[in-house]
């Protein structure tokens, strides 16, 4: 249950993962993980959510700009958790280490645009991509 907690910060969703287990592999287990995610009812996001760190900050690249980038993913990480009243997540996996800055940049500035209901919905899936990356991690490491 701790580990699972590690990948979701809600008792009832890792509760069902390790009830469910064994699973035959990584796969069947994000799956699983997917599955319980979209259970999740608002209160146990909101206290997912709440939960989370926030998005960490990209690492800083040479060249122009960098630094004014980063002042304005802060204070854009600000106005969001102003907005929205929880930490912004966003699962990056995929994404490669010269593209983590725009991405996250363009993710936030996007978002902050959302209505509440909209974005609440964005989050979720975001919480639920960050549980499936987390779940193959901890598939690889706990054979």
């Amino acid at each position: 249950m701790a580990a699972l907690l590690t990948c979701c910060a809600c008792p009832r969703w890792a509760g069902r993962l390790a009830d469910h287990r064994p699973y035959p592999d990584a796969a069947a287990l994000q799956a699983a993980g997917d599955e319980a995610g979209y259970d999740l009812t608002p209160a146990e996001q909101t206290a997912a959510l709440a939960q989370e760190p926030p998005a960490p900050l990209p690492p800083a690249r040479p060249g122009p700009g960098t630094l004014a980038a980063h002042t304005a993913l802060r204070a854009a990480h600000a106005a969001y958790e102003r907005r929205f009243r929880h930490a912004f997540v966003i699962c990056l996996d995929g994404y490669h280490d010269d593209e983590l800055l725009d991405q996250t940049l363009h993710a936030i500035r996007t978002r902050l645009a959302h209505e509440p209901d909209e974005e609440r919905s964005v989050a979720a899936e975001e919480l639920r991509r960050l549980a499936r990356a987390r779940l193959g991690r901890l598939a690889v490491n706990c054979p």
